[in-house]
């Protein structure tokens, strides 16, 4: 497939690309599509974060979850669907859009979803449903695409296409049923246990799809930055808020560098983990390495929705105190650091007694920070303390760490 961007995009055969293709970036569409996402993150977070300062812990984790969970799975099967498949026809470029919508149709059925789960009476999923069907249909439509054109992945399309369909009956019916609170969400757990089955399912036999190691690598990363963008979010308005308290000062030098730094450092521990690399050596390791990132992926955007509490609680609107403001930061930051250490763990093969004490030094510093807000800190401070925690991972890796990375790698390769 050319790279000339003079080439027209007539509909062609929807063939398995070739997963050692040299250079193989992601493409401009695949960058479009991902920004729809932050739509669906930013939801997601607000919604979160409204109810997190309203003390509303339950409503907010619930409504998180299976906002995040149906977002970021979707992501997911297109992205695999796309590394393997992707022609960039005009059928191609179709689909994706209509991907987008269905991003968007989904984001904008969060805020009813949040609120049903809070009242605590039934589920409003209609909207936030009806958006994922959309985008899985779309999926459908090109698994059957590759079913007719690519005789090689023709049995394993048609697996995709025939699950994923029976899927999607399910959750439209649920669409048009009202249950109690508790069935509707046991249903959506029962569902979205059933659709993480899919692939391990469609893939057990036959001939696999040729998604490219690296490509894909490149893609949960970039999908890793969109959801950082939710941290600069919320550091921006706890700038604001500490402003709009006390002018420009001390305390906003503090959370500004500490909410870009608290990124910046979870930016760094991410791309230390050789995702490309290792795939390409060890193609088995995928399902876990893919999965494990829902978490990842969670957390950085639970993070930012933290910070959003924090910018509340700074501007004295939470109805929660600061120490449990703080909380809604560092938890996050805790469970990406854990899934991230977990992640790596399954992706080399190996467990690294090093990465404990890395694990450890983190924790300890995000437990300094509560220490010292409960003992009479101010929020900000702890928002700067808490930015040291990846920064504790950091100095590990680039001091002795890497060295542990090489040989493992090392391993492997041999």
């Amino acid at each position: 497939m050319t790279d000339d961007v003079s080439r027209p995009h007539r509909p062609r055969r929807m063939l398995g690309r070739d997963p050692r293709q040299a250079h193989r970036a992601a493409t401009p569409l695949e960058l479009l599509y991902d920004l729809t996402f932050v739509v669906a993150f930013s939801q997601a977070g607000a919604q979160a974060a409204h109810l997190l300062e309203l003390g509303h812990l339950a409503a907010a984790i619930g409504g998180f979850f299976l906002g995040v969970f149906g977002v970021v799975w979707a992501w997911i099967n297109y992205s695999w669907l796309a590394s393997a498949f992707d022609n960039d026809d005009v059928v191609f470029r179709i689909a994706t859009f209509v991907q987008m919508v269905g991003v968007i149709i989904l984001a904008l059925g969060l805020p009813p979803l949040f609120h049903s789960i809070d009242e605590g009476h039934h589920l409003d999923n209609a909207l936030s449903v009806a958006g994922y069907v959309v985008m899985r249909i779309a999926g459908i439509g090109l698994w059957l695409r590759v079913a007719r054109h690519d005789r090689a992945h023709r049995e394993t399309a048609v697996r995709y296409a025939v699950l994923v369909g029976a899927m999607q009956a399910g959750w439209i019916v649920l669409i048009f049923v009202d249950p109690p609170l508790p069935v509707a969400i046991a249903l959506f757990l029962a569902f979205g246990t059933a659709e993480m089955f899919v692939p391990m399912i469609a893939e057990r036999r036959g001939r696999g799809t040729p998604w490219h190691p690296h490509h894909i690598a490149e893609r949960y990363g970039l999908l890793a930055i969109i959801t950082l963008g939710e941290v600069i979010l919320g550091t921006v308005l706890s700038i604001s808020a500490v402003v709009e308290e006390e002018g420009w000062s001390l305390a906003a030098g503090v959370v500004a560098f500490g909410g870009t730094a608290l990124a910046f450092g979870l930016w760094w521990v991410y791309f230390m983990m050789p995702s490309g690399e290792v795939l390409a050596m060890r193609r088995t390791r995928s399902f876990a390495w893919g999965y494990g990132h829902i978490v990842l992926f969670a957390s950085l955007a639970a993070t930012g929705a933290g910070l959003h509490v924090a910018a509340n609680a700074i501007r004295h609107e939470a109805h929660i105190d600061d120490v449990a403001a703080l909380l809604t930061v560092v938890i996050p930051v805790g469970v990406f650091l854990l899934g991230l250490f977990t992640v790596y763990t399954v992706l080399m093969g190996r467990f690294d007694p090093f990465h404990m004490l890395l694990f450890a030094g983190s924790v300890a510093v995000l437990a300094i920070a509560v220490l010292a807000v409960a003992a009479g800190a101010s929020l900000t401070v702890g928002i700067g303390i808490v930015a040291l925690a990846p920064v504790v991972v950091i100095v590990g890796y680039e001091a002795i760490g890497h060295r542990h990375q090489a040989a493992a790698l090392a391993q492997l390769r041999g």
